[in-house]
This record gives C-alpha cells, sequence and structure tokens, in this order.
C-alpha cells in the first residue's frame, strides 16, 4: 500500500490527509500543536466562513495572486463539493450575504469535527505535538522525515504548513523553510486580509463602526481598489470588511504611503448631499456648525469632520459660506486617511506569498523540483480577498494533493 504523509493539520492539510486516505492509501498526518484546525477554529471571527456558493470563474475573479494557477484546483474540487462534503459529515451550512457559507451552528469547531470525521473514518493516522526539523533528499527525492518524534518515511510526502499569518495558532512559516532547503524558490512574504494602522486620530474613534460606506485606496495617484461595505476604526487605524481586502492591495506599497478616501455617504452624488445639507442647515439655523451634523453623520465622527472642514466649530449654520459647504462635501465624499503600516502578521488573515507557483504543477500540486513532493494551502504563493475565497483554495490545493499522492 502506498504511504504518504502530510505535514500539517489545517484546513488543507486535513482534507489532503483524508482525500489520499479514501484513495486507498496509507496517510500519518504530522500536527505541531496540541489539536487539529487551530486557525481554522478562529477564522470568521470563530464561526468559520467555510466558502463561497459560487461558480470556479468567481473564485478567479476573486483570487488576487497567480488566479489561473488554481483553474485545475477550483474546477476539481468547488464550493459546492467542500459544502456537500461536510454536510455528509453531519454539519449544516447556510449562506449568507454575499454567498458566503457557515456552519448552521455558527461554530468553526464543528468543521473542524467534520473534518476529523472524514480522515477518521478513512482511516488517516494522526500524530499530534509531532514537529517536523527537516527533510532528507537525495537524486530530486525525499527520502525521510526528521521529526520531534523520531523519522519517518513515505512514498510521498504533502506540506500543508501554512504561511506566517496568525503565529500564535502555529503558522510560523517553518514550511517556507523546508521547501527552500530542498530547492524551491519562495517570493517575499506581506501580511495581508489584515487591520491598517492610519492618522493618529483614528484612536479617538475606536471602536466606531460605519456600515454601508465607500472607500477608495490610492497608491501614489494610482486607484487600486475600491469597495462597498462595513469598516472599523480601531486604536490605530482601521479594520472590517473593506479594509481587510483593502489591505491586499496596500501592504507591498506601505513605502509609498498609500491613503484611503472613505466616502460616508456613498448613496448620494454632490448635488444631492448638497441638498441635503442646506436643508438640514435651514432647520437648524440658529445652531453652531459642531451642532448641525447629527442627522447626517454618528456622533463620534463629527468633531473629527468638522476639524477636518476648517471650518470654526463655533459658527453658526446660517454663515455657513458655499465655498465652505463644499468643503463639507469634499470630507463627507472623501474622508482621508493617511497609511502608515499594518497591524502585521499577528492579525493578518492570510499570507500573501509563498512557494513560487512555477515550480508547482497546477493540476496536481505537485513540485516540478523534488519528484515525491506537493503542496497545499497558504504554503503556496496564491492568495484572495475575503468572502470564503481562500479558505476554498486550502480546500481545493488539499484535494488535488491529496488525489496525487
Amino acid at each position: 500500500m502506498r504511504r504518504v504523509i502530510v505535514i500539517g493539520g489545517g484546513a488543507s492539510g486535513m482534507l489532503a490527509a483524508g482525500i489520499a486516505a479514501r484513495e486507498g492509501k496509507e496517510v500519518i498526518l504530522l500536527e505541531k500543536n496540541n489539536r487539529l484546525g487551530k486557525k481554522l477554529y478562529i477564522t470568521g471571527k470563530g464561526r468559520c466562513n467555510l466558502t463561497n456558493y459560487s461558480d470556479a470563474e468567481n473564485f478567479i475573479k476573486n483570487t488576487i495572486s497567480n488566479p489561473y494557477f488554481m483553474y485545475s484546483a477550483f474546477y476539481s474540487f468547488g464550493s459546492g463539493d467542500i459544502m456537500e462534503l461536510i454536510e455528509n459529515m453531519g454539519v449544516k451550512l447556510k449562506i449568507e450575504r454575499g454567498n458566503r457559507v457557515f456552519p448552521k451552528s455558527d461554530k468553526s469547531s464543528d468543521i473542524i469535527k467534520a473534518l476529523v470525521k472524514f480522515m477518521s473514518i478513512n482511516g488517516v493516522k494522526v500524530i499530534l505535538n509531532c514537529r517536523v526539523k527537516g527533510f532528507k533528499a537525495e537524486n530530486g527525492e525525499i527520502s525521510g522525515l526528521i521529526t520531534s518524534k523520531g523519522e519517518f518515511s513515505a512514498d510521498s510526502y504533502i506540506l500543508a504548513t501554512g504561511g506566517f499569518s496568525y503565529p500564535t495558532t502555529g503558522s510560523e512559516g517553518e514550511g517556507h523553510g523546508f521547501a527552500s532547503a530542498l530547492g524551491h524558490r519562495v517570493t517575499r512574504v506581506y501580511p495581508s486580509l489584515v487591520g491598517l494602522k492610519a492618522d493618529g486620530f483614528c484612536s479617538d474613534l475606536a471602536g466606531l463602526t460605519l456600515k454601508n460606506i465607500g472607500i477608495r485606496a490610492y497608491v501614489g495617484e494610482k486607484k487600486v481598489y475600491e469597495a462597498f461595505g462595513e469598516l472599523l476604526f480601531t486604536h490605530t487605524g482601521v479594520s472590517g470588511p473593506v479594509i481587510l481586502s483593502a489591505s491586499r492591495y496596500l501592504t507591498k506599497e506601505i513605502k509609498k504611503e498609500p491613503k484611503i478616501y472613505i466616502d460616508l455617504k456613498p448613496a448620494l452624488n454632490e448635488s444631492d448631499l448638497n441638498k441635503r445639507i442646506l436643508r438640514d442647515f435651514g432647520e437648524l439655523k440658529n445652531r453652531e456648525f459642531k451642532n448641525s451634523l447629527d442627522k447626517l453623520l454618528p456622533k463620534a465622527i463629527i468633531p473629527v469632520v468638522v476639524k477636518k472642514t476648517g471650518i470654526k466649530e463655533d459658527k453658526q449654520v446660517n454663515s455657513v459660506s458655499r465655498e465652505e459647504r463644499q468643503r463639507l462635501i469634499r470630507v463627507l465624499k472623501g474622508f482621508e486617511l493617511n497609511i502608515r503600516g499594518t497591524e502585521g502578521f499577528n492579525q493578518a488573515v492570510i499570507t500573501c506569498g509563498g512557494i513560487d507557483v512555477k515550480e508547482i504543477d497546477p493540476s496536481t500540486m505537485k513540485s516540478k523540483i523534488i519528484n515525491n513532493l506537493l503542496f497545499a494551502g497558504e504554503i503556496i504563493d496564491t492568495d484572495a480577498l475575503t468572502g470564503g475565497y481562500n479558505l476554498q483554495i486550502a480546500f481545493s490545493t488539499g484535494y488535488l494533493a491529496g488525489i496525487n499522492s
């Protein structure tokens, strides 16, 4: 019987192990933590956004790094396939806004239990607290594996150790070191889908959530991202769904001091917004400017908006000039944030960068350098936006690696 060793007990590793075992192979999964799926447990704020209920073309569209490398993987094992597998393991799923798929229980632990059950019924042997120290290789082939629990050997090896994001879950990037030692090129890595550090005033707004806003992200004069959705101010900057996706386009460009402009009123064009302001000012004509925006904005952000307009806060609104009103409109339609950095790998959802896809067969996930080595999941240089796309990358690559091991 052909023996396969899977290194890494995350989403891609567990699925790869279960698939390989289902194909009749003897499979051993090695995990350095004391339990499986540690990072999976915290995904989707503990709810686990399993996948996105959409077709392969939509996944390719939302994959930013090397989307066409993922073509075979998405078509071989798509969102419907992982949903069917999880539901067959007894976990009911639901589809929410944006076609995001979650367990009905809203518990990521149920997804982990389903993957563990899938491995168990197919006979995967799991060894926990087992840290890989290195590979033995000669003549373009791995001959053995050195671990904290002794040496192992197999016919093929699947490296599914993840990236660098959330190192507290065990994602410390050691897999990149193993691959590099075996002759693979590792592209530069960056934290992605991560909160951004911005202007100092953000600390005054910490905890404020803005819903139904628009953002535009710029590097120099070039607009690199635009979206509509929800944003959260933090003590150091901004986070939330639209910011996490925007970060994918900005983390490589932080030294160029990118900017984000928030459209606080995306449903109104400048002309309609001007009419709305005139109406509000007409109703509140004896009020000071700082007390005139309650109908337009959340209370917490008003002092910052007032300051950004340069209009005196104690000026009565019936004396606000047309030019000052235009300044207010510009701030409301383009609330500027100067981006100073990211929250780093400790807070990043995923890693951008990894094993160079030119050295991996996209139809099998096999290494083009080492005959009996395959890759799965975040360790590969491919990543996507938020919405369940990155976990599907893990499952789709894990499936191909398991089938072809």
